[in-house]
């Protein structure tokens, strides 16, 4: 852990300390001004390969702190103007612009549908801007989370082990359930669950245009609540030109990524088309773990003065060998005595614990060949984007998410009667168990509508302020079905043994605005209203000793809620490029469908979550950074945060029959930390980025749940201070890139997590290891005659070759002598391995 915090602590001062041999990142400034009248244009928004990163001050001018080397597209819109696109080039010398924005027969861009939820200078929250380029250059074919590894407080996992497949990403220890995403303003997170499952849209990221995280609560957003961050992605581009581009990726564990992607340009002033096709294929670095993804993106827009048109759709299908068990410690340590007690207790069969011993790290529990889980959801979406003169905005959207599928398991020595199914009688035998496959399905829709409507005046950019909300409906079929059975009894195919739906509606309306008091004040404020109705009806199979179904339960549940979620917060300009900010904020969720159909025996009914979160930070970006000589840029900031945290469902030590971990409400708990994020680059050579996060969790007045020998729970009488569960209190991130050579881009990523309890016992045998792990990635452009681009890339993955676990899970319950006996279980990573591309664009 020393090293972790020495390393980190670093990387961070090493920007400030480095000399002027440094990757080209020079500054881009200007002035935007009226092409008819010359006056400037206060307020225009600007983009850099598609994401924003700020706007025109007072006088018309904006300035980019450092445009990394290479091509780039700075993007400039304004309401009632025609879209203005420039090609610029990342260099030494800083360059100034001066840029004309034609009025009347504006183009709309569709900004106006993303911008209205994400965060800029003016919110006084912390978040990162991740554009085009920047996904594109660490898209290998891993999943979206992998692309977000370097960015600040995150944290990923694979179930895999290599990124392709189910993976994961916590933010300040918070796990996807906490985290609000969506896709150009339309809620991703499942309504139930409230995870966001991007296996089912697998290579997502070739068709992102920009994304952005917002740490903490952040601004209001459609769809669950944030509570950890929120991620916002777009998918809107519009390019003007015609063009054909196809990525191809092979890796380790026989991986593979194919996609082609298209566009038409502007056909006739107004019309544009764009699509991808793309196919992952993995074998996964943990045995029978493979992948098998395929995905579709199409959007048609038309375009009008003032008017923007688009219609969009993706899909996603993913089949995927279950892996989600992970490796039990015994098979990791070598332990003999502890994987008998596994066996002992039937939580693997000897001939499982045989196979565990010769499979080593790379353990898999079932050799079922269809143990898979099948899964596809297709996205409908149609967006306005609509100016109301010179000062309004509308942005609105329909859509529709359809989603179906299931997973296959073969199931040993089963109870008929828990399958709805009649004991076999042959003779005088009667049959009570058999060997059976059931599948276990969900079937669902999704559907409602967002709008946005914006108002930034011409003559005053002091004001900015936006009302926006949505409806969203969600349906949900669950239900089992046995397949095949050795005994069927009175069963058939398909025979249909537990069946449950439900549906929730929730909607919400929300305010904000910002003021620009003084030049140098501003102030922010954004009030939400939430409601939630929840209902749930029918049956549910449970499981039982050892994994088997106990038979049915009755599941049916009534839910309502209601939250108002105010925020507020303010900037103060020190200086040119300087700003400190603060910003206060509430958020409050609802439990998850497992906290409800799965509750604690003989606890309180859940309650809804709540969090008060502090955010107040510093911030410079100095595109001419005289520190560090000539040609150089700096950019930093510092965040401090506090989580604070009312009925916060955790897992409290007391299991189910089987061991699964149950949640209840603990009344109190906070994070608290500190977000370091620095910057620094100078002429054509290198440039150093990284981040650091140093952070504190706990539950105040946590009690332990154990059992008896009578399987009764037993909870501790004392309560104590507790660490919370996979919440490391030291991450970082660092990128070392240069440019040895013309077109030859060369990083190393080097990320570190701080150990990890797998519950809130702060046990040090129940716990993550902290880790470090070294990545190598090589880009190499050339523009030949007769394409436009080729692009050569290689990423190496653990290049030091570590055994490393990113995740896990634990829990324990009494053996036949009453003793408590824990079981504990782990998800290793990939050891070294390495995936290879070729782009063409053509």
């Amino acid at each position: 852990m020393k090293n972790v915090l020495v390393l980190g602590s670093a990387a961070l001062v090493l920007p400030l300390l480095a000399p002027t041999a440094a990757l080209a990142q020079g500054p881009v400034a200007g002035t935007v001004t009226d092409t008819r009248s010359g006056a400037v244009l206060p307020g225009a928004t600007v983009l850099l390969d598609g994401a924003v990163v700020g706007a025109t001050d007072a006088a018309g001018r904006f300035a980019v702190p450092a445009v990394p080397a290479g091509a780039h597209e700075l993007r400039i819109t304004f309401l009632g103007y025609e879209a203005l696109s420039q090609a610029v080039q990342g260099q030494t010398a800083e360059q100034q612009l001066a840029l004309g924005l034609r009025p009347g027969g504006a183009v709309l861009t569709g900004e106006a549908l993303v911008t209205a939820s994400r965060a800029n200078e003016r919110t006084a929250t912390a978040y990162t801007n991740l554009g085009k380029q920047d996904l594109a250059k660490r898209n290998f074919g891993q999943d979206i989370p992998y692309l977000l590894d370097q960015t600040p407080s995150v944290v990923v996992t694979s179930d895999a082990g290599a990124g392709v497949g189910y993976t994961d990403i916590r933010v300040r220890g918070t796990s996807n359930t906490g985290i609000n995403m969506t896709i150009n303003g339309v809620p991703l997170n499942d309504a139930e669950s409230h995870g966001s499952f991007l296996v089912n849209l697998p290579d997502l990221a070739s068709s992102v245009s920009s994304l952005q995280v917002q740490r903490g609560v952040g601004t209001s957003q459609n769809g669950g609540a944030a509570f950890g961050a929120s991620i916002n992605i777009s998918t809107f581009e519009n390019r003007t030109e015609a063009y054909a581009e196809t990525q191809n990726t092979f890796g380790s564990f026989n991986t593979w990524k194919n996609n082609v992607s298209f566009g038409t340009g502007l056909l006739g002033g107004h019309f544009l088309v764009d699509g991808r096709l793309s196919r992952i294929v993995s074998e996964g670095y943990m045995n029978r773990a493979a992948s098998d993804l395929k995905s579709y993106y199409l959007s048609a827009g038309y375009q009008s003065k003032n008017t923007l048109l688009k219609f969009i759709t993706f899909s996603g299908r993913e089949k995927t060998y279950q892996s989600w068990n992970g490796v039990p410690e015994p098979i990791l340590t070598g332990d003999r005595k502890l994987l008998q007690l596994f066996v002992d207790n039937g939580e693997l069969t000897e001939e499982a614990a045989a196979r565990g011993l010769q499979e080593g790290r790379r353990f898999s529990y079932y050799t079922y060949d269809n143990q898979t889980d099948n899964y596809q959801q297709n996205h409908y979406q149609l967006h306005l984007s609509q100016a109301l003169g010179t000062d309004w905005s509308l942005g609105a959207a329909l859509h529709l998410t359809r989603g179906f599928g299931y997973y296959e398991s073969y199931r040993a020595d089963r109870k008929l009667d828990n399958y709805s199914l009649d004991n076999v009688v042959i003779g005088t035998q009667t049959i009570k168990r058999t060997n059976l496959i059931d599948q276990k399905w969900l079937d669902n829709y999704f559907y409602g509508g967002t709008f946005a409507l914006n108002y930034q005046p011409r003559a005053n950019d002091k004001l900015q302020a936006t009302l926006g909300g949505a409806w969203n409906q969600f349906k949900n079929d669950h239900y089992g079905e046995v397949i095949w059975a050795q005994y069927a009894s009175n069963g058939g195919i398909r025979h249909r043994y537990y069946f449950n739906d439900a549906t929730k509606t929730d909607y919400n309306a929300y305010a904000r605005a910002t003021y620009q008091v003084l030049p140098q004040l501003g102030v922010y404020a954004d009030v939400q209203v939430r409601h939630i109705d929840y209902a749930i009806d029918g049956v549910e199979s449970k499981p039982g000793a050892a994994g088997a179904v106990r038979g049915n339960v009755d599941v049916t549940t009534r839910a309502r809620y209601t939250f108002f979620n105010p925020k507020a917060g303010a900037t103060f300009a020190l200086g040119e490029g300087q700003q400190l900010y603060a910003s206060f904020a509430v958020a409050q969720r609802e439990p998850v469908r497992s906290d409800f159909v799965d509750p604690a025996a003989g606890a309180d009914p859940v309650k809804a979550e709540r969090l008060h979160d502090l955010e107040a930070g510093y911030r410079i970006s100095r595109p001419e950074a005289s520190v560090l000589g000539p040609h150089t840029a700096l950019r930093f900031e510092a965040n401090y945060f506090y989580m604070n945290y009312r009925n916060q469902l955790v897992a409290t030590g007391r299991v189910n029959d089987v061991g699964t971990a149950l949640r209840t409400n603990v009344a109190r708990s906070y994070r608290t930390g500190i977000e370091l994020t620095g910057f620094a680059s100078a002429n054509d050579l290198i440039s150093l980025s990284s981040t650091l996060t140093l952070s504190r969790n706990r539950i105040l007045n946590f009690r332990e749940t154990v059992y008896d020998a009578n399987y009764e729970p037993v909870t501790a009488s004392e309560g104590r201070n507790s660490t919370i569960s996979y919440s490391p209190s030291v991450v970082s991130a660092h990128t070392l890139e240069g440019q040895p050579l013309k077109g030859l881009r060369v990083a190393l990523l080097y990320k570190t997590v701080g150990q990890q309890y797998l519950d809130n016992t702060a046990s040090a045998t129940k716990r993550l290891d902290a880790y470090q792990v070294l990545d190598l990635r090589l880009r190499y452009t050339i523009r030949p005659t007769f394409v436009k681009e080729i692009e050569l890339g290689l990423l190496v993955n653990n290049v030091l070759n570590r055994e490393y676990e990113a995740n896990g899970y634990t829990y324990g319950y009494p053996n036949g002598d009453g003793q408590q006996q824990t079981f504990t279980y782990y998800f290793p990573q990939a050891k070294r391995n390495f995936l290879a591309s070729v782009g063409v664009k053509f």
